[in-house]
């Protein structure tokens, strides 16, 4: 009897939990606020790949919060501060030819809040040489000024050859 009142229990709360999380996944999927937020996101990497593509890494780097608590964690550990990001970016793409053409695609953000985003996504560059990808985790925040990145964490994968795809 006690088992059968233990189990029952077990099954109710298991029950609720299931419910419970099934109404915070539908609120969060109709929020016209959060469907507002992931657009305007969007807007920000779309523009960073435009400015990427022009070889213009100032504007690139709006996307980012200017800060010296801005992150980006890579091959090379991790880089606090805005502006030694930006500095990274320029030692590491110093050119035209360096940059390539860059696609962000598969991305998803997921709001942890009113204020902050979890971003999971794919790059890819096309270069004469290689056609180097990875993929990347991003933390967003909301500021009076708009959407900035405050942690980027970039993986690349092994690069392929010009065409060896």
């Amino acid at each position: 009897m006690v088992r059968s009142l233990c189990l029952s229990g077990l099954l109710l709360f298991v029950l609720l939990m299931i419910g419970r999380t099934n109404r915070l996944n539908l609120a969060a999927a109709t929020s016209p606020q959060d469907a507002t937020s992931q657009a305007a996101i969007r807007a920000i990497l779309q523009s960073q790949q435009e400015a990427w593509n022009r070889a213009d890494i100032e504007t690139f780097m709006a996307g980012y919060w200017k800060s010296e608590r801005t992150e980006f964690v890579g091959s090379d550990g991790i880089i606090r501060g805005w502006q030694a990001v930006l500095d990274r970016y320029k030692k590491s793409y110093p050119n035209k030819a360096a940059m390539g053409r860059l696609t962000f695609f598969g991305l998803e953000i997921t709001m942890l809040s009113s204020d902050s985003a979890y971003i999971l996504g794919k790059w890819h560059l096309e270069r004469e040489k290689d056609h180097p990808g990875g993929v990347f985790t991003l933390i967003a925040k909301k500021f009076p000024e708009g959407w900035r990145i405050i942690h980027d964490h970039t993986s690349a994968f092994a690069t392929q050859p010009a065409g060896g795809q």
